[in-house]
């Protein structure tokens, strides 16, 4: 780094360093941006073709005729609004269930003084490193009778060991004084939980709460396993069947390609909306449940 030597207004002297040009931070932008337009372009082509009444497979910047009617089958035709209904179902129903078996699994695992809790930890995280497969899996829900049945989903997804452990490292980064304090005052160990522990986990529950819910929501493989009922078919299976099959109801008035892509759109949407406002406390919740001092 060269300098210049230059006098101040008392006639002193002043070395004054050169800064030196930088490429990194040039490269950083120009990677950023085509990074970007790789994401943007493509999902501005959906947005495109599903406004437009003559969608194509070429790139248009603007729909050459608008038109609102791929939307409007979505929401009229009822082989396209029941799996979305049911998506949406299965994702409320699911996210509660996760949340549930999460939140009182890992309130046990911080109970220090009960008996066999390391078992339990230990038989837990076994089973995030062996798995029984998909076929045990699937003679499992037959035995229950599950099969062809919502639960067959939200029961094998519901219960998540990783979410289960991020939980619990969060409950024992709280206080211990405050567990005692409660129990002090004679607050019960489900009162305790439902009035101090749950309290403080907001940012917990947003984090792992948005994960269960985006799992739930674009879940294809659990529905294609357990489910063979058309009327218990999500979106996303539905969506899969007009995209590979063809399986688009068409009513003539408007290509079916743009009711294809309206259904893209219409699968994108929810979390496109909730994921900003839940941001701060994903990001925070993520770190304070997987970072230990």
């Amino acid at each position: 780094m060269s300098e210049k030597q230059q006098p101040n207004d008392q006639g002193i002297v002043v070395r004054k360093k050169k800064k030196k040009f930088k490429v990194f931070p040039i490269v950083n932008v120009i990677l950023f941006l085509l990074i970007s337009a790789m994401i943007i372009i493509p999902i501005w082509k959906v947005i495109v073709d599903s406004l437009d009444a003559v969608a194509s497979y070429g790139m248009r910047a603007w729909p050459q005729r608008f038109t609102w009617e791929g939307y409007k089958i979505i929401v009229s035709n009822i082989s396209l609004y029941r799996p979305f209904l049911i998506s949406c179902l299965v994702t409320v129903a699911g996210t509660f269930i996760g949340l549930l078996v999460s939140t009182l699994g890992a309130y046990v695992l911080i109970q220090w003084e009960m008996p066999g809790r390391n078992f339990f930890a230990y038989m837990l995280l076994f089973t995030m490193i062996f798995d029984g497969g998909m076929i045990p899996k699937y003679l499992v829900m037959q035995d229950l009778h599950l099969l062809d049945t919502l639960w067959a989903v939200l029961l094998p997804l519901g219960i998540n060991v990783y979410n289960l452990v991020l939980m619990r490292n969060f409950f024992e980064g709280i206080p211990e004084s405050l567990f005692e304090a409660a129990s002090i005052d004679g607050c019960s160990p489900m009162g305790t939980f439902f009035k101090i522990v749950l309290p403080l986990s907001k940012a917990a529950l947003a984090s792992i709460g948005l994960m269960f819910a985006v799992t739930f929501w674009n879940d294809y493989t659990n529905f294609k396993i357990y489910v063979t009922k058309n009327k218990l078919f999500n979106f996303q299976i539905k969506l899969r069947n007009m995209v590979v099959s063809n399986d688009v109801p068409d009513d003539g008035t408007i290509d079916s390609n743009t009711i294809t892509n309206a259904a893209v759109i219409v699968a994108i949407i929810p979390f496109a909306i909730i994921y900003p406002f839940c941001q701060k406390y994903f990001v925070q919740g993520v770190n304070v449940g997987a970072v230990k001092e």
